[in-house]
């Protein structure tokens, strides 16, 4: 079959995409940019103006549209991505009489759904069921797989050494496997004329369990033992939400406390036998890798958030705390003239100020580690020649900056 694919660079899409391919179909990619599969590619921007879909649907036998975001941001809007966009394509593929679309939607997509997330889903999956094709529309629960942002950030969660559950992590949920969705996408696009026609299709694990009970079996997955727990309160929790600071943003917080469950027969019937259950979701030889990187995006910020401390909290006390007669003994001492001495502390504890600042700035930052390092070196060459003494202070000013080193040198390659 000849496949147009959207959202085919994507968590699903892009896995749907090798799957066709592996079953010796021709998928067309659909998207903004080249995702590097070699297959052929259509620009096609749901975010702007819609493309002449008529032309592109030409001999094509299926499409399948997996173009979706869980927040908007100023270019990526819920309106244009998951209704205006896909609505365009649906009602090109009834008028150039395209034999079947899948829609992938949302569990929880419905006509009692809150969020503008799931709104905008079920908007756009009303209007193609309405529309004269051999249309269905899929509904996953929460999606587990390597490489998906949630999965990334549901395994983090699972591996801190004590669980924050949120009104005591009581939520219901039903997540499902990522091979098995695609599994069941296939046997969507190539079923029998009409075999799913018109329904709407819930994809979830085999039965519903609890968000404490994911947590902790994601936990057992990687191979840690069972953790404890402590509950944040829901008001603190909707107050967080409210925020839209990490992984439960407003949105998010309404639909884990709405619940997200179904019946998992269609999925048992797709795929020919029950979904995995969330215990077989890590395999043993993924779960040291994985395991290490779950780890790694908690110590890691707060290996940064330790250095930024210390950069900031250095700038203050020695701006408004330390006396300043006693700073600029310590830079008389070490050799700096009297006119610059002033200028010299000033200057210091404002480069501090900046590198602590710098160290919270999101991304990557190899370029500011290695100048944090050479400052390091610089102020313990200066100091151990000027102020030997401070080799055998108690506190160690100067040895512990071997740790601080030791810190730089693993942001500095894990940046890499």
């Amino acid at each position: 079959m000849r496949i147009l694919l959207t959202g085919s660079s994507g968590f699903i899409g892009g896995r749907l995409r090798e799957a066709l391919q592996a079953a010796g179909h021709e998928p067309i990619c659909a998207g903004r940019r080249p995702d590097g599969s070699g297959c052929r590619f259509v620009a096609a921007d749901f975010a702007g103006p819609p493309p002449r879909w008529r032309e592109h649907l030409d001999g094509v036998d299926a499409v399948v549209n997996t173009v979706g975001i869980f927040r908007e941001t100023p270019g990526a809007r819920f309106a244009d991505l998951h209704v205006a966009g896909p609505v365009a394509l649906f009602e090109a593929c009834a008028a150039a009489g395209v034999r079947r679309v899948v829609q992938l939607s949302a569990l929880g997509a419905d006509d009692e759904a809150e969020s503008g997330f799931h709104r905008s889903k079920h908007a756009a999956d009303r209007r193609l069921l309405a529309l004269p094709l051999d249309a269905c529309v899929v509904m996953p629960s929460l999606v587990f797989g390597e490489g998906g942002a949630s999965s990334a950030a549901f395994l983090t969660w699972a591996s801190l050494p004590v669980l924050p559950l949120p009104a005591g992590g009581r939520q219901a949920i039903q997540p499902v496997h990522v091979d098995e969705v695609v599994a069941a996408l296939v046997v969507l696009i190539e079923a029998p004329p009409g075999r799913w026609r018109g329904r709407r299709i819930a994809l979830v694990g085999p039965e519903p369990t609890t968000l404490a009970a994911y947590l902790q079996g994601l936990r057992a997955g990687l191979g840690l033992a069972p953790a404890r727990t402590v509950t944040v309160p829901a008001p603190l929790m909707a107050a967080v939400a409210t925020a839209g600071t990490g992984l439960l943003d407003r949105d998010a917080w309404r639909m884990l406390q709405r619940g997200n469950t179904a019946d998992a027969q269609d999925l048992t019937t797709l795929i020919g036998g029950p979904p995995r259950p969330v215990a077989a979701f890590v395999a043993r030889a993924q779960a040291p890798a994985l395991r290490a990187k779950a780890e790694a995006g908690w110590t890691v910020p707060l290996l940064r958030l330790a250095l930024a401390a210390l950069w900031l909290v250095t700038a203050w006390v020695s701006l408004f705390v330390f006396p300043r007669d006693e700073s600029l003994a310590l830079l008389a001492r070490s050799g700096v003239p009297e006119a610059l001495r002033l200028p010299a502390l000033f200057g210091a504890a404002g480069l501090d100020a900046v590198f602590g600042v710098a160290t919270l700035w999101p991304g990557r930052h190899r370029r500011l580690w290695a100048l944090q390092a050479a400052l390091v070196l610089g102020y313990s060459a200066v100091i151990g020649v000027a102020l030997p003494e401070f080799w055998a202070h108690p506190y160690g000013p100067l040895t512990k900056n071997l740790p601080i080193l030791a810190l730089l040198a693993l942001l500095w390659a894990r940046d890499r």
